[in-house]
């Protein structure tokens, strides 16, 4: 081979793997950054202000909706929680805020499938609302941008199940006393008791129904910004044997 044609041989094989390494290149870029649609979530980084403000309270819990069926059928997002973490401690921008029980099986972004940044989580057992929980609903909302608050009850819920019960326990007896308005308001022809877990969901159901007309009822702001359409309030139940979400 001529040494012209040798250099040409180079030059050609050179140039196709440089241009096999811009493709994959390209291609892991786009499968990191969700292929530059809010619609495929960019697990690599925080969500911006920009992503934010284009959604509306409708998207946003479609968000939810199906970041909670990957969970369910185990195909979760990579994520990439560093990059995540670095790029929301310049500012953050959640979409919603949320109201979800204590318990240790129901974290709400795991089952969602958000990241750092997505969401504020209020988490308090029985998940109902006080003034605290509402101050910091407002302050989600009014002035942080956030355009759903979800209130998230769940199956055999011990909270519920201590209301039922009439537990009492100190600071606890006076949390349980929020939720037997949900006790006494469910309709259930069966056993009407804590070992029954048919009626304990219900109960929980329940609650979560009760919390969201409390939280309209006590803040004006959200239900003022409700009214107007800058948000929504909105319910779901999680399922801790099935790891689905039934939104209301």
């Amino acid at each position: 081979m001529s040494l012209r044609l040798r250099a040409c041989h180079c030059s050609d094989a050179l140039h196709r793997r440089n241009f096999l390494g811009a493709s994959l290149a390209a291609s892991a870029t786009a499968l990191l950054l969700g292929a530059g649609s809010f619609s495929t979530p960019a697990h690599a980084a925080a969500l911006s202000k920009a992503q934010r403000e284009k959604l509306t309270p409708d998207d946003v819990l479609a968000l939810m909706k199906k970041g909670n069926k990957r969970f369910s059928k185990g195909e979760r997002h990579d994520h990439n929680y560093l990059a995540q973490q670095r790029t929301s401690a310049q500012g953050q921008y959640p979409m919603a805020v949320l109201l979800s029980c204590i318990d240790s099986r129901a974290p709400a972004e795991t089952i969602m499938d958000l990241r750092i940044g997505d969401v504020f989580n209020s988490r308090v057992a029985g998940n109902v609302e006080g003034p605290d929980v509402l101050g910091g609903m407002e302050f989600a909302c009014k002035l942080s941008g956030a355009k759903v608050v979800l209130v998230m009850g769940h199956t055999a819920c011990g909270a519920v199940k201590g209301a039922i019960d009439n537990a009492q326990l100190g600071n606890l007896t006076g949390l349980l006393a929020k939720i037997k308005p949900a006790v006494e308001g469910t309709s259930y022809t069966g056993e009407r008791s804590s070992k029954n877990y048919a009626f304990v969901d219900a109960v929980a159901r329940k609650n979560v129904e009760l919390t969201m007309a409390n939280i309209r009822r006590d803040s004006p702001v959200l239900a003022g910004m409700e009214s107007s359409g800058a948000i929504k309030i909105a319910g779901a139940m999680y399922n801790l044997q099935t790891g689905v979400i039934d939104f209301l």
